[in-house]
């Protein structure tokens, strides 16, 4: 969504999230206009540097998180390597519980029983030809 204001266009916070919505390279001169007033280009430049301020900001935020986060493992005692083990637990049990694997695990279980009969038959027939040549 893209709402004028002046001579400019300005896009939503929800159009930012989007990555096509946010023209790159080349693309951002083509949607430049190529007259602003003074007026226009001194209120760009002030919502820059308070974006820039804003991004600076989150990025702080975020790391104090990651620290806080990283504390809090360590006083739980949560290691990499336990979380590692967790993560493929909880990977194979996602996959054991899936229809696919079940199914796959039945046929494979009755061709194993039905390989057990027919080893199972053969021997018997073996061991009675074998008798008969005694």
């Amino acid at each position: 969504m893209i709402m004028s204001a002046g001579r400019y266009c300005l896009r939503t916070n929800v159009d930012l999230l989007k990555p096509e919505s946010v023209p790159e390279g080349e693309d951002v001169a083509a949607t430049i206009p190529e007259e602003l007033s003074e007026e226009e280009q001194e209120h760009l430049r002030k919502e820059l540097e308070k974006v820039e301020e804003e991004i600076q900001t989150l990025s702080q935020v975020l790391a104090a998180k990651e620290r806080h986060l990283a504390d809090l493992k360590r006083k739980l005692g949560i290691t990499t390597l336990s979380e590692l083990k967790q993560n493929i637990s909880k990977g194979l049990q996602d996959v054991a519980s899936t229809n696919v694997y079940k199914k796959t695990s039945e046929t494979l279980s009755q061709a194993g029983q039905k390989a057990s009969a027919a080893f199972s038959t053969v021997g018997s027939v073996i061991t009675r030809k074998l008798e008969d040549v005694k």
